[in-house]
């Protein structure tokens, strides 16, 4: 089976329910929409613009994505005026528990200092997407790949598993308890973080060590590159460890905090942290509890950025019922 697209129908699924409950069918054909129009985005992010040029002329491509971010804004807003609607006709007594309920709360709040905008309610609803469904799919495959070559983590793994639930669905007070699936998923996130790498904006002129950073300038911070430096992990950067992990991740840096940030850190870290490191658990634990699953010989190692770190060829296992 190739788990990578499977992961990424099962997460769509999930962020779906999540954001716009009863409405996730809509919100699934939103976030298709979204990922068409990160596609773009990506394939032209470092050609050559000319300034002003698309006041008079518009590439293939540009004509596409304008035509998908004013879909994208017209069916989130159609979700939103339905809401508004039930509740002004007393259908509801609410917009909602789910995600969009909660950003319709923002929209319409009382006090203007919290109120968000249009531009603000659809700019979070493509966030949210990015942050909970892009990552868990990337962090789950990638994962499964490392149980499945590593077979001795596997079996330890399904262990805590069946000691915390037996053959029953996980539950949040078992998966607070995973000690060495904690420590499986901060390696892997250590090895394949899903982005690679974040870009900041210097508010202000900063010195960072003989560097002198002016206001205004643009960071890229390598994520990718902390998490394989030796001074920070030793010579055994490069070698699947999860027990570099078992005393914590403060002890695994070295107490350094800014050597292991796969979701970023500080402020701006990303919003989906608990959500994907959750479903990871959940979603591990019931593939566990059913299967046992080996590196399919079909497999081709090939991880490469886009959005988030992907499998190029997919990742190919061979599963095994228990």
């Amino acid at each position: 089976m190739e788990v990578f697209e499977e992961f990424r129908l099962l997460t769509a699924e999930v962020i779906s329910r999540t954001a716009f409950g009863s409405n996730y069918l809509e919100g699934k054909k939103i976030f298709e929409m979204l990922t068409r129009l990160s596609i773009l985005v990506i394939n032209n992010y470092y050609k050559t613009k000319i300034p002003g040029i698309s006041m008079i002329w518009k590439t293939a491509d540009e004509i596409e994505s304008e035509k998908l971010a004013k879909g994208i804004h017209d069916r989130v807003m159609e979700m939103v005026k339905r809401r508004e609607k039930n509740v002004s006709v007393g259908e509801s007594d609410n917009f909602g528990n789910d995600f969009l309920g909660l950003l319709i709360n923002a929209y319409r709040d009382s006090d203007e200092k919290n109120r968000f905008s249009v531009e603000d309610l659809v700019d979070e609803c493509k966030t949210f997407y990015f942050a909970g469904q892009e990552t868990t799919n990337s962090l789950l495959a990638w994962t499964v790949l490392v149980l499945a070559i590593h077979t001795e983590w596997q079996e330890k793994t399904r262990r805590e598993v069946f000691e915390a639930f037996g053959d029953r669905n996980p539950n949040s007070e078992g998966i607070s308890k995973l000690k060495v699936m904690n420590m499986v998923i901060n390696e892997t996130l250590r090895l394949y973080s899903p982005v690679s790498a974040v870009i900041r904006k210097v508010g202000k002129e900063a010195q960072l060590g003989r560097l002198v950073l002016p206001a205004n300038m643009e960071v890229m911070i390598p994520i990718m590159a902390l998490h394989h430096d030796p001074q920070s992990w030793g010579d055994d950067v490069h070698l699947f460890k999860p027990e570099r992990f078992a005393q914590g991740i403060a002890s695994a840096t070295k107490y350094n905090s800014a050597a292991f940030i796969p979701f970023s850190m500080g402020p701006r870290s990303c919003v989906g942290m608990s959500f994907a490191t959750t479903e990871t658990k959940i979603a591990l634990s019931m593939i566990l509890q059913r299967y046992a699953f080996t590196l399919s010989p079909a497999y081709v190692h090939a991880p490469f950025p886009i959005m988030t770190l992907q499998p190029q060829h997919g990742i190919q296992v061979m599963l095994h019922p228990l």
